[in-house]
């Protein structure tokens, strides 16, 4: 039978929320007669580039020499592994990609896998201008298929990714060996935060939350997770509350679904998102989320069910549902709930779902 072969091409491998999906879906893809290849032009860290490979996923490096020199690399690399299906995860990469793609005597079918609501107005522009030549768009939430960045697409989806679901399972059971790794108290109540210290997670607002939490629960326990261009900021806006006592800062953490898995609740302040991987990991592991009502957030988090949600832009808010979901009746509802929904959040069916997709793709292109 003939391989197939798939070409996923992603700006960055870093750990955030789009590179941890793709490799997760990967690590489960069906292997027979199919023939993975990963491309990316950055990385800050090698922990998904080695799970990739650990797994038999050929991975492409264009780490090397100025940006624009390596998009330019990216074309001929793209060109030269001949796919039968090319998959963007990136909207520079997409609008870079496409026309050149489109060019070819035998030419690869073209999907673009959406994860956010906005990007930049240029890259907007750019990526706008170039969608209509693929051939199959899939959005990663609802919110996130009816936003500018999916809007003009010929032919949408949305599928909802998931992560590894008995992983988290796992990790739920072993609570007091991951506290314990990380330094953190077995009997305090765990508010974790997993996200980049960056302007669209609003840690500002959590902070300010957290003041007003502490000032009646003082036995709640703050973990931040995570880096970016705001960390200085954020851990000054700690120290300057004197909050510090009662905040953990861990930096990034490979593998944080381990410390999600830990948390008491996962609590998120984002002012925009798209369907964040740690709200998925939470619910994996039975843990409530207390969040914003942004993005694709609402699709999985209900309120009062399994988590709680707030308004973007009030602490007073926040606190409130920090406050609440706290107390140990309600506390209880929550986790059973997000217990409940785990199934939902399982990328085991999401690796057969994109697999389904790129064969029925083929097959339609062949009846012509």
């Amino acid at each position: 039978m003939t391989t197939t072969r798939i070409c996923e091409v992603i700006k960055t491998l870093n750990v955030g929320g789009a590179e941890v999906l793709l490799v997760e879906r990967l690590r489960r893809a069906p292997r027979t007669d199919r023939e993975y290849t990963v491309v990316f032009l950055q990385a800050d860290t090698e922990e998904l580039v080695e799970a990739l490979r650990e797994d038999g996923v050929t991975v492409v490096d264009l780490r090397s020499g100025r940006l624009w020199l390596r998009y330019a690399r990216l074309i001929g690399v793209v060109r030269r592994l001949a796919p039968d299906v090319v998959n963007f995860h990136s909207p520079l990469v997409a609008a870079v990609l496409r026309p050149a793609l489109r060019l070819m005597r035998r030419r690869p079918l073209l999907v673009s896998t959406v994860h956010q609501v906005r990007y930049h107005p240029l890259t907007m522009l750019l990526d706008r201008h170039t969608r209509r030549l693929d051939d199959q768009t899939v959005a990663v939430s609802s919110l996130v298929a009816d936003a500018p960045t999916v809007r003009g697409a010929r032919r949408v989806r949305t599928r909802v990714h998931g992560v590894d679901v008995a992983a988290q399972q796992s990790w739920a059971r072993q609570t007091a060996q991951v506290r314990d790794e990380f330094g953190l108290p077995a009997d305090a109540f765990l508010l974790v935060c997993v996200a980049s210290l960056s302007p669209k997670k609003n840690h500002a607002l959590l902070i300010e939350a957290a003041a007003r939490v502490l000032a009646e629960r003082p036995d709640a326990l703050f973990v931040l997770a995570g880096d970016g261009p705001l960390r200085e900021q954020v851990l000054a806006d700690i120290d300057r509350r004197g909050l510090r006592e009662r905040f953990r800062y861990l930096g990034l953490v490979p593998g944080a679904g381990r410390l999600v898995a830990a948390a008491d609740i996962l609590l998120l302040s984002s002012t925009h998102e798209g369907l964040p991987v740690v709200v998925m990991e939470a619910l994996a592991a039975g843990v409530p989320v207390v969040s914003t009502a942004v993005g694709g957030i609402p699709e999985l988090i209900h309120d009062n069910r399994n988590g709680i949600l707030t308004p973007p832009g009030s602490p007073e808010v926040l606190a409130e549902g920090v406050l609440r979901a706290m107390r140990p009746e309600v506390h209880r509802v929550l986790a059973a709930g997000a217990r409940a929904d785990a199934a939902k959040v399982d990328v085991s069916e999401t690796a057969d779902w994109f697999d389904d997709l790129y064969l029925s793709m083929m097959a339609e292109a062949r009846r012509g």
